[in-house]
């Protein structure tokens, strides 16, 4: 049976900050601008050198059954690869999409309410 890797420590750590910039979002791009960069951080944090991170590696898509895409440059790495197979990455990264993804149609529902945002 092959050991499972638990990345819910780097969660932890994040998730604070991620859920602070989220709810302070005022557009559905600057929501997936978060994402896309707690996930970069994450990843990062996990990998260390081994993989040099792009910024559509991980991309958030909030209409999707799977609320985020990985790119198949990253998919295609030995190192990631094995470490996506073996572990709870996935779902972690699923945590941070669905809560991106909530706070992404809540914006998409309410435009007015950004534009008014951004005008002041």
């Amino acid at each position: 049976m092959t050991e499972r890797i638990s990345f819910t420590k780097y969660e932890h750590d994040s998730m604070p900050l991620f859920r602070e910039k989220i709810n302070k979002a005022e557009s559905v791009e600057e929501v997936k601008e978060v994402f896309a960069h707690t996930v970069r951080l994450l990843l990062a944090n996990i990998l260390g050198d081994k993989i040099k991170l792009m910024d559509d590696d991980v991309v958030l898509n909030p209409y999707r059954g799977t609320p985020f895409e990985v790119s198949d440059r990253l998919l295609s790495s030995k190192d990631f690869k094995s470490l996506w197979g073996r572990s709870d990455l996935p779902q972690v990264i699923s945590r941070f999409a669905q809560s991106a993804s909530g706070r992404y149609r809540h914006l998409e529902k309410k435009p007015e309410k950004t534009e008014l945002r951004i005008r002041m």
